[in-house]
């Protein structure tokens, strides 16, 4: 008897302890829920209402009330985030906590600037010639257009025409003809139809920091991104760039003909010129009109009636002039970057293409659309036949390569490495990136 009486008071004793228990951790672990809920409702309310307890003790001039248990900003541990996912909320969260984005970055350099004067037939010419831009370009490129009315549309219905994937690579603008000063119809006459259109483009886009300008009769075998570097290249006082007129003083026109000033010992050509316009604008340059100096746009008209008499070439004419005045303003890239039959028709004497290539072909002198010098006609034909979105090399590069071979008993096609080596080059490296590149290694 004493034994089952001792069996039912143990049993009633461990009983009494396991309510005992039950009821105290419960109790126990109350509070940090209770907790928990009011940081998760007070953080909520804070980022709905953008409100922090400083901000109210600003708006109300009072010290900040803040909870005694809330964790702080600074003091809450965020979950570790990878690049491959990780907590949602707390991405979130982070992106949130920007308090002082900064300012927006503006980069003129992403887009590149071109610009070209077209008149009478060059129209096919000059779309060529954007199109050659546009295959090798790494940067998307802005067109500054400046045409004749009567082009303006089939400029417009040439690009329609173009596969997405080319026109994606490019905006345009198209101006019309237009002077600031003088006489229009004696500036549109000035050697070639609206060649002097060039002059005021500092004048005219206004908007626009640095630009190149082309002839319309120019094709780029390299892309333009590396002609446009040449403006980080620039010191203080340097605003435009051009190649010289001939590598040779015996030989060159202006040492030999010209009646007026011009620049260096053998001048300056314009037919690809980089500008900084915005250092164009801003400065003064030296005259023999006025002391003081004169700006771009009031320099050009006075220039141009004390000289109109004695010079041939009009506006590439008036630009050496320009420069002669002020050498310390220019800059001199190699004859490689503006390659013409005066390079190669009278034997070569353009060192750097021979080394290099020809990373810009000029074609002056109407070489593209006869048969005077046939090496400058087939690099345009190859180009100009081209259709988009097919295979560079066996579309472009080996039937230029094949029609080059007719041509190397001619004065410019006797060195075909002059014309070949730089396009290659190209083409290869635009292969890799667009192929190559996207080839991932085997999983060893």
């Amino acid at each position: 008897m004493r034994i089952h009486c001792k069996i039912v008071a143990i049993a009633i004793c461990f009983g009494v302890f396991l309510l005992l228990y039950f009821f105290g951790g419960n109790a126990a672990d109350e509070p940090p829920l209770k907790e928990v809920a009011k940081e998760k409702h007070f953080s909520s309310w804070r980022d709905s209402e953008d409100i922090s307890p400083v901000k109210e003790a600003k708006q109300t001039h009072e010290a900040p009330q803040i909870p005694p248990k809330l964790i702080r900003k600074s003091d809450r541990k965020e979950p570790k985030l990878s690049d491959r996912g990780g907590n949602v909320i707390a991405k979130a969260r982070q992106k949130s906590e920007v308090v002082r984005p900064g300012p927006k970055v503006n980069r003129p350099e992403d887009v590149m600037h071109l610009a070209v004067v077209a008149c009478g037939n060059r129209l096919d010419e000059t779309l060529t010639m954007v199109k050659s831009a546009l295959l090798f370009s790494i940067k998307k490129i802005k067109f500054h257009i400046f045409a004749e009315e009567d082009l303006s549309e089939q400029f417009q219905k040439g690009f329609s025409q173009w596969p997405q994937t080319a026109s994606s690579k490019f905006q345009y603008s198209i101006y019309p003809i237009t002077f600031s000063v003088g006489n229009a119809e004696e500036w549109k006459k000035l050697f070639k139809p609206c060649a002097a259109q060039r002059l005021f483009l500092p004048v005219i886009l206004k908007d626009v920091d640095s630009l190149l300008y082309v002839d319309t009769d120019v094709l780029f075998l390299r892309p333009m991104d590396d002609i446009w570097k040449f403006l980080k290249d620039f010191n203080s006082t340097q605003l435009a760039a051009m190649a010289p007129e001939h590598e040779i003083p015996k030989i060159g026109w202006y040492s030999r003909f010209a009646r007026h000033p011009f620049y260096g010992v053998t001048g300056v050509n314009s037919g690809v010129m980089l500008m900084n316009l915005t250092r164009i604008r801003s400065t003064l340059f030296r005259n023999t009109m006025i002391a003081s100096g004169l700006s771009w746009e009031n320099l050009l008209h006075p220039l141009y009636q004390k000289y109109k008499n004695h010079i041939t070439w009009g506006d590439q004419d008036l630009l050496n002039i320009i420069f002669h005045y002020n050498p310390e303003c220019l800059y001199i890239f190699p004859c490689q970057w503006n390659y013409r039959p005066d390079h190669c028709m009278y034997g070569s004497n353009c060192k750097a293409a021979e080394e290099e290539g020809v990373s810009i072909l000029h074609g002056n002198r109407g070489v593209y659309h006869d048969d005077k010098q046939p090496a400058f006609k087939v690099v345009y034909d190859a180009i100009h036949e081209y259709p988009f979105e097919e295979n560079l090399f066996q579309s472009l590069f080996y039937p230029l390569q094949t029609k080059f071979l007719d041509t190397v008993n001619t004065l410019c096609g006797r060195i075909p490495q002059v014309f070949l080596k730089q396009i290659e080059k190209t083409m290869r490296a635009a292969y890799e990136k667009k192929v190559v590149r996207h080839v991932r290694p085997a999983h060893k």
